[in-house]
């Protein structure tokens, strides 16, 4: 029968795309994203017309089902709770406990929803020569070489530093410079995770390693919306740094307006990812 042809595409070591054509005119296309959020590859049988989308089997549908309505649900309501809280900070009391409170509870969604999307990575269906196949259940692994696994990673480690921050917050009686030591750092820095990740995002549904635009695809939708999430985060992250001539911010209503505004990209883009499932 002789073996397969194989094409694969991607950005640098990543490999976000493989077609195989087969020796009997079968053609498989298998896509990161495709596979890991839908369970799904592309065949077109030999002499037909158009293709079609061969799922994986039952356990793995289940599976990347349950976890992506865990995961979604899990980042709209932390995005909502962090526009509550920057809403509080703007037009409510102000009062630094309360926002905080608020905030610390919206940061457990968001490790919560980073967590799962990295399970989600980690247990979705392995592709031989196109075949999806369901692999052992696992709670961690370490595949720094997959983009898919890399970005839920970062996103993952982004969301345990705005933890950090989250926690020092609470913190009474601070100098300036403890306050941008303990908050404001982490601040930038789980802004700078987030948008590492949403670039690798971007690398793998475009299949190289500069953003793209495909707006009937529902995965760019949400891959974009969230990457404009985290740069109104970074603005509001640069805007939150406290002068220390002053003690005051450098911008409070840009920080206040960026938190919210970029929290309410991840609820959109949580209640899209919704729609992405098997």
């Amino acid at each position: 029968m002789g073996q397969p042809e194989q094409r694969a595409e991607g950005a640098g070591p990543f490999v976000t795309r493989r077609t195989w054509h087969r020796p009997g005119g079968e053609t498989v296309v298998w896509e990161s994203r495709a596979a890991r959020r839908r369970g799904t590859v592309v065949v077109r049988p030999p002499g037909a017309a158009h293709s079609r989308r061969a799922p994986a089997d039952a356990v793995s549908v289940g599976r990347l089902r349950r976890l992506n309505a865990i995961a979604a649900t899990a980042f709209v309501i932390g995005g909502a709770l962090f526009s509550v809280g920057a809403g509080v900070a703007q037009f409510g009391s102000g009062d630094a406990l309360e926002c905080a409170s608020v905030y610390f509870a919206g940061g457990l969604f968001f490790n919560t929803g980073g967590y799962v999307s990295l399970l989600q990575v980690i247990n979705a269906p392995v592709h031989t020569e196109g075949r999806l196949t369901t692999r052992r259940w696992r709670w961690w692994s370490y595949e720094p070489m997959r983009v898919d696994w890399l970005g839920a990673f970062v996103l993952f480690a982004g969301t345990l530093v705005f933890a950090v921050n989250l926690i020092d917050s609470f913190l009474r009686g601070l100098s300036v410079p403890q306050i941008n030591r303990l908050i404001w750092v982490p601040d930038v820095i789980g802004c700078v995770l987030f948008l590492v990740s949403g670039h690798l995002g971007f690398t793998e549904i475009c299949h190289r390693g500069r953003p793209c635009a495909h707006p009937r695809d529902l995965g760019w939708w949400i891959v974009a919306v969230n990457q404009l999430g985290s740069i109104l985060f970074m603005v509001s992250a640069l805007a939150a740094f406290t002068r220390p001539a002053t003690g005051g911010l450098v911008n409070a209503g840009i920080a206040n307006w960026g938190t919210l505004t970029g929290a309410l990209c991840f609820s959109v883009a949580g209640l899209l990812q919704l729609r992405e499932r098997p």
